[in-house]
């Protein structure tokens, strides 16, 4: 059975001007930097609410995922490109897994969920769609929220936007 698809024209802007390095101060700033860098520098360029940026610390940041799993779906990576956990120094380390106590908390306080699965795909062959730059995945679950459209239909819905999940989650996370 083929995979259906949902149309979101609104994601195409989005991904668009995050991977276009034109919208970053310069050609030159872009040269070599992952694509989160560049979702990261656009952010701090115009704002972390047009780019999903939930919270952002010395050394680490929270985006949102463009494509979720379910809502509220986010994940929790340092600031710079590192592909492996052996490249992060002690203190995006410590970063990193505070982090990601932190950002399961805020993920059970803004949308009362059941559980939570965490985990990273380090390398492509581990289904790392982005391997240059590790992100660990925080993704809230529900009792039964696999139902039957995603069984039978290969579809998923998401009833909450990514501009409410951010603001539901801004608005619990602590600082």
């Amino acid at each position: 059975m083929p995979l259906d698809h949902l149309w979101a024209t609104w994601r195409s802007a989005y991904v668009g001007k995050v991977a276009d390095s034109r919208t970053l101060p310069s050609v030159e700033a872009a040269a070599g930097r992952s694509l989160f860098e560049r979702i990261l520098a656009a952010a701090q360029e115009e704002g972390g609410d047009a780019a999903g940026v939930v919270a952002q610390g010395p050394t680490c940041f929270v985006l949102l995922n463009l494509y979720p799993y379910t809502v509220g779906h986010l994940m929790v990576l340092p600031q710079r490109a590192v592909a492996d956990l052996g490249g992060l120094t002690t203190e995006e380390h410590r970063e990193l897994w505070d982090t990601v106590r932190v950002a399961v908390q805020a993920l059970r306080l803004a949308f009362r969920c059941d559980g939570v699965n965490v985990g990273l795909n380090l390398g492509e062959a581990a289904g790392g769609s982005q391997s240059d730059h590790l992100h660990v995945h925080c993704v809230p679950r529900w009792g039964g929220d696999a139902n039957f459209l995603a069984v039978t239909a290969e579809t998923r819905v998401l009833p909450v936007s990514l501009v409410e999940a951010a603001e539901r989650l801004r608005a619990v996370w602590p600082g």
